[in-house]
């Protein structure tokens, strides 16, 4: 089968993006202005160097071999005892400006350390780490702001025997990424302290975690609201609290309505108690007023809300059964009765919609191609992504992706998680307890949960057209306290969540935080 060369893409793309062109440089590491040879299709399999690139280090483990992504070849790294290796390429003549290194890779993990790294480039060097993925590709980004007119391209190991990545079709050009949510969900927070949760810094001090998470660089909270649940948490008065603390720390708010007295995601999608009798049409009227006075009160005391969805995890619909998804016409005039009254507020407050299961193409695509057939009103598209349960990294990244492009809508991750360790703090047993249920490549542990929450953002930043807005992380703050268990109904309830929160058993906060750092 023919394959192009695609050094004539890797520069037309730079050239189309508004850069110079250059001559090709000759097989030595000359710079160039263009990154040449990105898609390692210039030497055939074998070669210890691929035109346009230098290496450093372990040379004998940097190599082109088949298997391409898209054209024939690709680069990889793999030796069979630890090695460090950089493969590189110097870039100058730039015109100084903001630029995008874009890669598709895969990695077997276990390595100290493997990333792209953009250097040299005037400023601080960019990185972003490949996330584990043995079979399917995935791309990431790397933003920098070039000043002094060159940059250097670094593909970096540090690997033990054995590991590997792969890496193709890169691409720099002119463009900037990152993140502008970077989040948690802290709704069981304020029952918590009721109950006598403490939390501390990493160093031991008793401290208010909102502040704790907003230091480490949280800077979006989100909070669920429940119509009448049993214990009197997560409701319209504790929402209206906690958002006050929320914003006097500078943080964003997404609330999140669940139109029920307790938990609404896939398998189950209850009316509140005091809707239960009501007709179709009297439900609309219901989630009208009650959004309506949520948010109007919010705003009402100066905090308001800067993003809403409208149900939680509505795959099958909401307020079963009249707003299930086998009557779309009736889900659609409940989740439009939505849309009105968080535009009735503030025209301006964007409304998401969010589904689970965040690596389902079709069952995304189904959902969503019915709403938007049945004229269902929205701005932003949430996802749930659970690595453990939802698919792998890449079938997130494809379905995300697709949701972006299909509907031209900004996407988020609504919510994610991913243990620092195993075996439970209460006498409840934890969701995920066994090594068999963690993300391969992704063991339970600090370093584990840091390097799952960075490569999610990165995947999140990586979406076409910068329509990536964040994520959320699921519930950082329920710690095992007793009487704060998962029934809001029965007090000696226990939590499955605490070895997922961002606070240790210790009640520190977790070096995983550093993740609300990312771009």
């Amino acid at each position: 089968m023919f394959h192009p060369r695609r050094t004539l893409r890797a520069l037309l793309l730079p050239l189309a993006a508004g850069l110079a062109l250059t001559a090709l440089p000759a097989q030595t590491a000359q710079a160039a202005s263009t990154l040449t040879n990105g898609g390692f299709e210039a030497d055939g399999s074998g070669a210890a160097t691929p035109s346009g690139w230098s290496e450093y280090g372990s040379a004998g483990a940097s190599f082109v071999e088949s298997g391409g992504r898209s054209g024939t070849y690709r680069l990889s790294h793999w030796a069979s005892s630890a090695y460090k290796v950089e493969t590189y390429q110097y870039l100058s003549g730039l015109a100084d400006g903001n630029y995008r290194l874009t890669a598709w890779v895969r990695s077997g993990g276990g390595q100290n350390a493997a990333y792209i790294a953009l250097k040299n480039c005037g400023g601080p060097e960019q990185r972003t780490d490949l996330p584990v993925s043995a079979s399917g590709w995935i791309r990431i980004v790397v933003p920098v702001r070039v000043t002094g007119n060159q940059c250097t391209i670094s593909v970096n190991s540090d690997a033990n025997a054995g590991n590997w990545i792969n890496v193709d079709d890169l691409t720099f050009t002119s463009g900037t990424s990152g993140l502008s949510v970077k989040g948690a969900d802290i709704s069981s927070l304020a029952k918590s302290e009721a109950r006598g949760g403490v939390y501390r810094t990493a160093s031991g001090t008793v401290a208010d975690p909102v502040a704790v998470l907003r230091k480490a660089g949280m800077n979006y909270a989100r909070l669920k609201v429940w119509v009448d649940p049993a214990d009197g948490y997560n409701n319209k008065a504790r929402v209206l609290a906690t958002a006050k603390r929320v914003k006097a720390q500078g943080m964003k708010l997404l609330v999140d309505f669940h139109y029920s007295d307790t938990w609404a995601d896939p398998g189950a999608q209850s009316k509140p108690a005091a809707w239960a009798g009501h007709t179709y049409s009297r439900l609309k009227t219901d989630v009208y007023q009650h959004t309506y006075d949520v948010l109007g009160a919010l705003k009402a005391q100066g905090t308001a809300a800067d993003m809403v969805q409208v149900g939680n995890e509505i795959n099958g619909g909401m307020l079963w059964d009249e707003g299930s998804t086998a009557n779309w016409p009736q889900l659609a005039g409940l989740l439009n009765s939505g849309y009105d009254a968080v535009k009735a507020v503030d025209p301006a407050t964007p409304v998401a919609l969010h589904l689970a299961k965040g690596g389902d193409l079709a069952g995304t695509r189904w959902w969503f191609d019915n709403a938007v057939s049945q004229g269902v009103r929205f701005d932003v598209i949430g996802l749930s992504y659970y690595g453990y349960w939802h698919g792998t990294l890449a079938d997130f990244q494809t379905t995300l992706d697709d949701a972006a492009a299909r509907y031209a809508k900004p996407v988020f991750v609504a919510e994610t998680a991913y243990p620092f360790r195993l075996g439970s703090e209460d006498a409840h047993e934890d969701i995920i307890d066994t090594t068999g249920e963690l993300v391969a490549g992704y063991p339970a542990s600090v370093a584990g949960q840091t390097r799952w929450m960075n490569d999610v953002a990165s995947i999140v930043e990586a979406v076409p057209g910068g329509r990536g807005l964040g994520v959320f992380y699921w519930e950082a703050t329920w710690t095992a306290v007793p009487g704060n268990g998962w029934d809001p109904a029965d007090a000696a309830s226990g939590n499955g969540w605490e070895n997922q929160a961002l606070f240790g058993y210790d009640d520190r906060a977790l070096s995983s935080m550093s993740w609300f750092g990312h771009r």
